[in-house]
């Protein structure tokens, strides 16, 4: 049985686009995308597209949001494509 690797992915925050007058937290979500994306993103502040194709410029901790769904599920059916 071959071994299960990760995709060289990481979790990161939706930013924000526009002023937010109350918390709105509700709605976002962290998204996967490719670490070394994130890092260049944290660091030059370029927007990232994660695997469900939300584009934004991260900015918050995503350890504070749930996971997308949307980006869950394809990571899931890329985890399991490398299984094979």
């Amino acid at each position: 049985m071959p071994e299960l690797t990760t995709p060289d992915t990481v979790t990161v925050p939706e930013g924000d686009t526009l002023p937010v007058t109350d918390e709105g937290d509700h709605d976002r979500f962290a998204h996967y995308v490719r670490k070394s994306d994130a890092a260049q993103a944290y660091v030059e502040g370029t927007p990232v597209r994660a695997l469900c194709g939300k584009v934004w410029v991260p900015s918050r901790d995503p350890s504070k949001y749930p996971v997308c769904p949307d980006c869950a599920k394809i990571r899931e059916m890329l985890l399991r494509r490398a299984a094979n």
